[in-house]
């Protein structure tokens, strides 16, 4: 699918200009970061050729595998139902169809290691950071395995979050990736798709929205051709990023952050009534002095309760430590931006000083020959490209917003 409509893009009053459209011998001062959520937005030069795409789904169903796939990269892989994407990680770009391609890893909201509040608050972040600075998702990738028997409790509330950051704007630019073929029949697998994509509560809401369905069959090229779906779609805001920059919005307020409190609120319904049924069996042990039982009572009552305090503490600590970890991010970025505008300087200016000197030595070598002549023109043409290539290093902006994720979530 193609999506080649202009989008007005909700950042305040931003100018968005395509390198493709950038006029010869005028000067465009650019911000590469903003100091504040809070700040207005200023112009942003916007690489045609890149594109950017997150990929989201449950801890296990393959989207540090799918990424791997497709761009080559090594990120480390979780075994089994065990977590190994804890926090957002950014894979080496690679080239597609002529296009510069970024793969976006996210933990699932089922971590094993992390709250799910911890990881709403890590990948709003990152999002928020790339918005402010101008950088767009070209599209989202859900992933689900088709070898699940049904779709549970953990993978209906991961897609309920995906949608709840999305927003209902942006399906279009999403697509649901089934893989895992190889695990079930082909009777069977087609089955559970018709089934996934047929009824209301699982995908069919995004599909009639614009999203697609395909299938990824565990091979580079598979990979590729579910990319290139992608790749052609005019980037468009998410809407957690829109409630927390544009709108100003706190976390909570936010459709997932709304969503999330939900689900500890039934959380810590459900474990109330749990801790009134185990004081009542410890009454009864009690009674019937049953001290064995009443041991084994007292230690899941604590247990009841660590985890009540934990779920308690995490609504409570949601918008306070998104603003702190929001602004180490801030700080954190400002000091990468410097230091690579520095480093740049210093590349920028040994590289003049060495055309300078090729220069001086080519206007006063009249009595060298053509060959030496020639070799020292290249040698200025390499140098000059070099010099032109050198502001972009270190993987560019989400290579610098993958390290501050690093530094920051990085627990």
């Amino acid at each position: 699918m193609r999506y080649g409509q202009n989008v007005v893009s909700s950042l305040p009053d931003p100018k968005v200009i395509s390198i493709r459209q950038l006029p010869e011998n005028v000067d465009i001062e650019t911000s590469s970061w903003t100091s504040s959520s809070r700040s207005t937005a200023n112009t942003f030069i916007v690489d045609e050729s890149e594109v950017t795409i997150a990929v989201m789904g449950a801890t296990g169903s393959g989207k540090t595998t799918f990424i791997n796939a497709a761009s080559g990269s090594s990120l480390r892989i979780g075994k089994g139902l065990q977590s190994c994407t804890s926090i957002v990680q950014v894979a080496q770009a690679f080239e597609l169809d002529g296009r510069s391609v970024t793969l976006i890893d996210t933990p699932g909201f089922d971590d094993t290691t992390k709250s799910d509040a911890d990881i709403l608050r890590m990948i709003a972040a990152f999002l928020a950071t790339a918005y402010q600075n101008g950088k767009k998702l070209a599209g989202v990738i859900y992933i689900h395995r088709i070898s699940d028997f049904r779709m549970g409790g953990i993978s209906t509330r991961n897609f309920k979050m995906f949608r709840q950051l999305c927003g209902e704007s942006t399906l279009k630019n999403v697509v649901i990736v089934t893989n895992m073929w190889g695990e079930v029949s082909l009777e069977v697998g087609e089955a559970r798709e018709a089934e996934l994509a047929s009824q209301d509560m699982f995908f069919k809401p995004v599909l009639d929205k614009g999203g697609q369905l395909l299938r990824h069959e565990n091979s580079s090229e598979s990979a590729h051709n579910i990319l290139r779906s992608i790749v052609e779609n005019h980037p468009i805001s998410l809407q957690i990023q829109r409630e927390l920059v544009d709108q100003k919005k706190d976390i909570s307020q936010t459709a997932a952050g709304e969503e999330l409190n939900r689900e500890m609120m039934i959380q810590i319904q459900k474990h109330r009534n749990e801790m009134r049924m185990l004081q009542e069996e410890m009454r009864e042990a009690i009674r019937t002095k049953d001290e064995e039982t009443r041991k084994e009572l007292e230690i899941e009552t604590r247990k009841l309760q660590a985890e009540m305090n934990r779920v308690q503490s995490d609504s409570q600590k949601l918008v306070s430590e998104y603003n702190e970890e929001k602004n180490k991010m801030e700080r954190r970025m400002q000091e990468l931006s410097e230091s690579a505008r520095q480093d740049a300087e210093r590349v920028t200016a040994e590289y003049s000083r060495q055309i300078s000197a090729l220069q001086t030595q080519l206007q006063s070598s009249t009595s060298s020959s053509a060959a030496e002549r020639f070799d020292m023109v290249r040698q200025i043409e390499e140098l000059q490209r070099r010099g032109q290539r050198s502001g972009g290093g270190g993987g560019g902006f989400f290579g610098m917003l993958g390290k501050v994720m690093d530094g920051v979530f990085g627990w």
